[in-house]
């Protein structure tokens, strides 16, 4: 089978090279694998982000809204105001 020390030189080159090989497959598979989880990771960041700028977007929006309404309903509660002291000053003068 070994003739010379040169084949025992050359099995052992071989199973280097076949070593190294598989060592470097197994190093760029789970590179690979740890690349897509980083996009992964990175893609449901990039959603959950843009859920909470939606949210935010919505509570603006209905902060907006509800401030335009506040100066309606503030408006309406001075009338009220205005003629709950009529109403009661009418009142007192028809006593006197």
């Amino acid at each position: 089978m070994f003739e010379t020390s040169q084949d025992i030189l050359n099995i052992a080159k071989t199973a280097a090279v076949i070593g190294l090989s598989t060592i470097t497959f197994i190093f760029i598979y789970y590179l690979v694998r740890i690349m897509r989880e980083m996009f992964r990771m990175v893609k449901e960041m990039r959603d959950r982000i843009n859920k909470v700028d939606e949210l935010i977007q919505s509570v603006k929006e209905k902060i907006e809204h509800s401030t335009s309404y506040l100066l309606l309903i503030s408006e309406g509660i001075k009338k009220v105001v205005e003629i709950a002291k009529d109403f009661s000053g009418t009142g007192k003068k028809k006593k006197k």
